[in-house]
């Protein structure tokens, strides 16, 4: 028997976690990624591009630099706060708009590109977020996308989280976007071309206690996982944390020199 997923309650808690902290304090440790993604989608002025679940606009930046006309959406008003600030303060014009990604409110195919970076792959009903990037995107455009792996630290890191406040049941990991199968299933019936490239981010913390410390004040999720659990298994959740930080860290000191595999995506729209 098929198990019907509520999305609507699993969306307002995410809500509630993403609004949780200041991702915004992690989010910029990851601006180098939407640089990337952006150079990798050989943007060219002018170009309308919208970035959804943007946060606080690392891909939204990086294609303002590029002299875009850009629009960023996310459904927490404080990450969409924070890119305006950024925004302003580097001189740039950029529409910021509250927006699900899951419902976006645009006309098919308004823009040439639509880009997400860490962000779209959280959506809880993965099908219907590729259905509206796939829409609101023009025959001949260009999606691009930033997804950790399944095998990535990351991904890893949902799967410890998961031991001890298990998701939704049916729902999918959202490092089930860092697949190219996935991305397959999902886009394959809208998309020209799929390109995949593995790449990998590196955290650079002081140590992994430092790691820990950041996630747990400013990630949402990791501080409402930790909300949840009572003193024994907060120590237990530690210990895990600290072992899978260990296990990849090439730094031979003290320090925290962490790579954590993405994949970056480039899909031609047909």
């Amino acid at each position: 028997m098929e198990t019907s997923i509520d999305y609507a309650v699993i969306k307002t808690r995410q809500q509630a976690a993403w609004s949780t902290g200041d991702y915004a304090v992690v989010g910029t440790t990851l601006q180098v990624v939407g640089e990337l993604l952006c150079e990798a989608l050989d943007l060219k002025s002018g170009s309308r591009v919208l970035d959804v679940a943007a946060g606080n606009g690392n891909a939204t930046l990086a294609a303002a630099r590029r002299w875009c006309d850009v629009t960023s959406t996310d459904y927490v008003p404080a990450l969409l706060e924070s890119g305006r600030r950024r925004a302003v303060a580097e001189g740039h014009s950029i529409k910021f708009q509250e927006a699900d990604v899951e419902n976006l409110p645009f006309a098919d195919g308004s823009f040439d590109v639509v880009t997400s970076t860490f962000g779209v792959q959280f959506a809880p009903n993965q099908e219907q977020a590729a259905r509206e990037m796939a829409r609101v995107c023009r025959p001949g455009g260009k999606i691009g996308l930033a997804c950790w792996t399944p095998e990535s630290f990351i991904g890893q890191l949902f799967k410890t989280i998961g031991k001890y406040v298990p998701p939704a049941a049916g729902l999918k990991s959202p490092a089930a976007w860092g697949a190219p199968a996935r991305l397959e299933e999902i886009f394959g019936a809208t998309a020209k071309e799929i390109k995949t490239s593995r790449r990998d981010f590196v955290f650079r913390y002081r140590s992994a206690m430092h790691w820990i410390e950041v996630f747990r004040t400013y990630y949402g999720p990791m501080n409402k996982t930790f909300a949840a659990l009572d003193t024994e298994r907060q120590a237990a959740f530690m210990r895990d944390l600290v072992d899978l930080l260990e296990q990849g860290n090439r730094s031979n000191d003290r320090t925290l020199v962490l790579p954590s595999e993405y994949l970056e995506v480039v899909i031609e729209r047909r």
